[in-house]
């Protein structure tokens, strides 16, 4: 089942308007929210980060889309597709009602939600080789803080990847610093020192980046840095991974001729684990 404006519909028969502004324009936003035992985790955090980026692409939000409203949808759709235990992921996509071509005429929304069943906890096992996507920018600012549904870079940027046989692939930006990888942001070891690039460099305001560097602090051991990252620090580094909250924390095994440990990773990994799914 999938929930489109409010009402329930089976799948088969869940379709949108043709001329729908996230198919046309990219002018849309969602959240992808990890879900256990039919409940939303960091859910609070993830409400906000929609709210924020329906403000910045200025759209209307309905008086009815309270924290209350949202949550109670996504345990409904849960418990409409059987998924009130285990691990779950949920899909939440907001668009802007059709209307006009680049100028909408209307700043009203459609919303659909949809969930899927994953796995289990978060598993580190994957062997992920990664390289550097030069094809195309990712830009810098704000805009690249939120989840539109405008992802065409890291489309490319995954369609790369599997064509030659690469399992990640860090983005730039237009002055070829990194960014973020295909589906998550990015995190550099060096000695005790982890640095993660900043969000106005133009990597997605993750809620599991934000989640591992307040972990961070908390470690004696680690000194973290929101700083910008130069392609030429992955190969000094001692260990590379990735962060989002449905694969929660991926390590990146080797880039280029460069072989990197996962002592971090697994370290933070068993915290998460502990912290969501105890």
């Amino acid at each position: 089942m999938v929930n489109i404006d409010g009402e329930l519909k089976s799948s088969n028969y869940a379709t949108i308007a043709f001329n729908n502004r996230g198919t046309f324009y990219g002018d849309g936003i969602f959240e992808t929210i990890r879900c256990f035992n039919g409940k939303p985790l960091l859910y609070e955090a993830h409400y906000f980060r929609l709210m924020s980026g329906m403000r910045i692409l200025r759209m209307d939000i309905p008086a009815s889309f309270t924290p209350e409203f949202i949550e109670d949808s996504i345990i409904d759709i849960l418990n409409q597709n059987n998924f009130n235990t285990g691990h779950a992921r949920v899909r939440f996509t907001v668009w802007r009602k059709s209307g006009g071509l680049y100028t909408p005429l209307d700043n009203g929304i459609h919303y659909s939600i949809q969930s899927t069943e994953l796995d289990g906890i978060y598993q580190n096992n994957t062997n992920r080789i990664a390289e550097l996507f030069k094809d195309h920018y990712v830009l810098s600012g704000l805009l690249n803080t939120i989840k539109s549904t405008n992802k065409i870079v890291n489309v490319l940027a995954g369609r790369y990847a599997l064509d030659n046989d690469y399992q990640e692939m860090f983005l730039v930006n237009e002055k070829k610093m990194i960014t973020e990888g295909i589906s998550g942001n990015v995190f550099v070891r060096t000695g005790n020192k982890v640095k993660t690039p900043p969000v106005l460099d133009g990597c997605l305001n993750g809620l599991m980046r934000e989640q591992v560097i307040q972990q961070l602090k908390r470690m004696l051991d680690y000194d973290i840095i929101e700083e910008t990252l130069s392609p030429f620090e992955l190969q000094r580094a001692d260990e590379i991974f990735t962060t989002n909250v449905i694969k929660g924390i991926q390590s990146v095994n080797k880039y280029r001729k460069k072989e990197f440990n996962k002592e971090l990773a697994t370290e933070l990994l068993e915290i998460f684990n502990d912290k969501f799914f105890d």
